[in-house]
């Protein structure tokens, strides 16, 4: 990256473009790839350039050549199932998970030609860095290490930015000497990453970074703030709204009549199996639980609505789980909950990126930048 260019990245598992609009207008997407029809036209739905540079297909299938120039930054958001604590645990050799390969070897054929990628973040689940004993942490980082990069792990919760509960592990990867300004512990160094980096072997320390990410502002948002109305919302007959209190353990139900006491009472519900007995659990934090996709039977989050008179229950809207992953209202989401869903819950929270990449990314390349100019 020239100090009069903007700063360009690839976008690899793009799903509906969410990396690339967190990262921002100033950046230039080089290169964008999903395997996924619905994640694909939602991407072209929302971007007008998505015609130049966006490839639909199996990772594996795309080819060095394919990847013009030499990006700044490689964004992979891998699929997930396989390192998610509701998966079955298979770590990098199993299953979708397998084609963080596909990604690698594209990585690896680009240092061959002299033009790696100067820096590279791998989002993924929390899961990652556990997973097989943390052996599949392990082989990341090593993969890593054999192309050149210096690499660490933050966990970032997007609860801090938007209401919902959504913990991600982003991997951090440069071919430059970290500077120091961009170093130390924080506040995303998490028990565990810290428990991660304690297992790798010593020669994968030596390239560890502490990566230093400041706090964001304390969020002022609500959850009741990202919902429809109640005058213009679909809600469940009385009947179902009963049977879903019955699925509530007396702690839940106990805490949801409390808070309707006070006024206004909002929460999201999940179905639980817990020890063979479905459970019905509330959060009224103000802050939703973690999105989901459709995949795999997962259940759709629940809003309860709660005063001293009534309770109420409807499912949650697509948009309101865009919303909730700091999409602006603008945005196009596919036609029926199924494919909406199964794009949003897929993907990452806007307002995270846009701070990974205003707070280290971008530092760390203008940094570099501003050390070759002076030499």
């Amino acid at each position: 990256m020239s100090r009069n260019a903007p700063p360009s990245f690839y976008e690899f598992f793009a799903g509906g473009g969410m990396a690339r609009l967190g990262l921002g207008d100033h950046w230039r997407c080089l290169f964008a790839n999903d395997f996924d029809p619905i994640k694909t036209a939602t991407y072209r739905a929302n971007f007008d350039d998505a015609e130049a540079h966006f490839h639909q297909g199996d990772v594996w299938a795309v080819e060095p050549a394919d990847l013009p120039g030499r990006a700044d930054l490689a964004w992979a958001s891998s699929p997930c199932q396989d390192f998610s604590l509701a998966g079955a645990r298979a770590g990098l050799e199993g299953g979708r998970s397998s084609s963080f390969f596909g990604f690698w070897r594209l990585m690896e054929a680009l240092n061959g030609e002299g033009r790696a990628p100067r820096t590279i973040v791998i989002e993924n689940v929390v899961g990652l860095l556990s997973s097989n004993g943390g052996r599949d942490f392990q082989a990341l980082c090593r993969a890593l290490a054999d192309q050149g990069y210096h690499f660490g792990a933050l966990e970032i919760d997007a609860a801090g930015f938007v209401p919902q509960s959504r913990p991600r592990v982003f991997v951090v990867a440069t071919r430059s000497t970290p500077p120091p300004p961009l170093t130390g512990r924080g506040a995303f160094h998490t028990r565990s990453v810290l428990e991660a980096e304690a297992r790798l072997p010593d020669d994968l320390r030596a390239l560890w970074v502490w990566w230093r990410l400041a706090a964001p502002p304390t969020r002022n948002s609500h959850l009741s703030a990202m919902l429809e109305p109640d005058e213009t919302a679909t809600w469940r007959p009385p009947a179902e709204t009963d049977r879903l209190l019955d699925l509530m353990a007396a702690a839940h139900l106990g805490r949801l009549n409390q808070a309707r006491q006070a006024g206004r009472a909002v929460g999201t519900v999940f179905r639980r199996m817990r020890a063979g007995v479905q459970r019905a659990e509330i959060r009224l934090d103000g802050v939703a639980g973690c999105l989901r996709t459709p995949r795999g039977g997962s259940s759709r989050q629940t809003v309860v609505v709660a005063t001293v008179d009534r309770v109420r229950s409807r499912l949650l809207t697509p948009r309101e789980g865009a919303r909730l992953m700091g999409l602006p209202d603008t945005y196009q989401l596919p036609r029926g909950d199924t494919a909406a869903f199964h794009v949003v819950g897929d993907g990452v929270a806007v307002p995270v990126v846009r701070w990974l990449a205003s707070q280290l990314i971008e530092p760390l390349l203008a940094t570099v930048d501003t050390a070759l100019a002076a030499e």
